[in-house]
């Protein structure tokens, strides 16, 4: 597949705000209607937005045809971007840091979580004698995808112990029944993963939870500052060429949000796909328990969460470190603000 070159150009940004700020234009039709979204692991909470917005027909309200591939791991949602097969990512916001690092200009719009709610574990079964992050050194651990926000949380938590990617195997087993296999067979020693598969390997007794970013507190305890996590990004040149079509993809998603935030249990059960259930009801009610302060209420960007992303990447990723980053041209609140004022469930 021909492979896209993304140029700031004239359409670079000054601070976060577009060089044709968002806000200047009256919403009018899309300039595009078919959007291909990519995503990486869309059964989980993660991406829980992308589904409601998906399920309650809020991207059609918006006038907009959505075609939304899944991958195993954000990493490979990035590659579908750059690779020209998908317009946009629902993806982690830390991708567009490392893709500015490659001279390749993206934008995060809309921002899906506010914490990543990604839960370092190891196994019972093979660690039952775990003690430190030290004892990691030599093992396996389980991320959805090589290069994804999971390897990328589990990298930091690593750095912090003094010890680097190199010193582990970091081994795919996506983001389902997959991973809760590979755990449960010892293919794995840890694993870093996201609920509802988290959750479940709690409720059956058979991890050790070493580190855990699902709440606030906990989030800012181990990044040191609010994290942005899940959130839609696109090349700076999709942006430009098509202001109405992203506002409008914002729009579906700030309601979607809203949605959630006003939801019961059972309207969510009711309204994702039996398969994100992972065959058990309560375990997956228990486990949005768990993540539901972790989703942004609003879609904004927090104001100090672009600097605590790159500082957690510059503190193990030689591909970030010593390159210069400008964060202003890595996300913009226009979008969401425009929505907010329009924007009801």
């Amino acid at each position: 597949m021909q492979r896209r070159t993304f140029l700031a150009g004239s359409a670079a940004l000054a601070g976060a705000t577009l060089a044709a700020s968002p806000l200047a234009f009256a919403q009018g039709k899309p300039e595009t209607t078919k959007v291909a979204i990519a995503v990486g692991g869309k059964n989980l909470f993660y991406y829980l937005p992308l589904t409601i917005a998906e399920r309650r027909n809020y991207f059609k309200d918006e006038g907009l045809d959505v075609e939304i591939s899944d991958f195993a791991g954000g990493s490979q949602a990035l590659k579908a971007a750059v690779g020209g097969s998908a317009d946009v990512v629902s993806g982690a916001f830390e991708h567009t840091l490392l893709l500015q690092a490659q001279k390749q200009m993206f934008r995060e719009f809309v921002l899906q979580g506010r914490a990543p709610q990604i839960v370092l574990a190891v196994s019972k079964k093979t660690m039952p004698n775990y003690k430190s992050i030290a004892d990691l050194k030599g093992k396996k651990i389980g991320v959805t995808a090589p290069g994804s926000s999971t390897s990328i949380m589990a990298s930091f938590v690593l750095a912090k112990a003094g010890l680097s990617a190199k010193d582990v195997a970091f081994i795919g087993v996506g983001a389902g029944a997959g991973a809760i296999a590979a755990l449960q067979s010892g293919q794995i020693d840890a694993i870093a993963n996201l609920d509802p598969v988290m959750t479940k390997l709690e409720r059956t007794g058979e991890i050790r939870v070493v580190s855990d970013t699902r709440t606030l507190a906990d989030t800012r305890s181990v990044f040191g500052g609010n994290m942005p996590a899940g959130c839609l990004y696109a090349s700076q040149s999709f942006i430009t060429k098509n202001p109405n079509t992203t506002q409008a993809l914002t729009n579906a998603m700030v309601r979607a949000l809203k949605w959630l935030q006003a939801s019961t249990g059972s309207e969510l059960i009711n309204t994702v796909p039996e398969g994100y259930l992972l065959g058990d009801r309560a375990v997956y009610l228990d486990a949005w328990q768990h993540v539901k302060e972790a989703m942004s209420p609003d879609g904004l960007m927090p104001a100090d969460g672009p600097a605590t992303s790159l500082k957690t990447l510059q503190a193990f990723d030689p591909n970030v470190q010593g390159k210069p980053i400008d964060l202003s041209k890595a996300w913009t609140n226009d979008f969401v603000k425009k929505a907010l004022t329009t924007v009801k469930v």
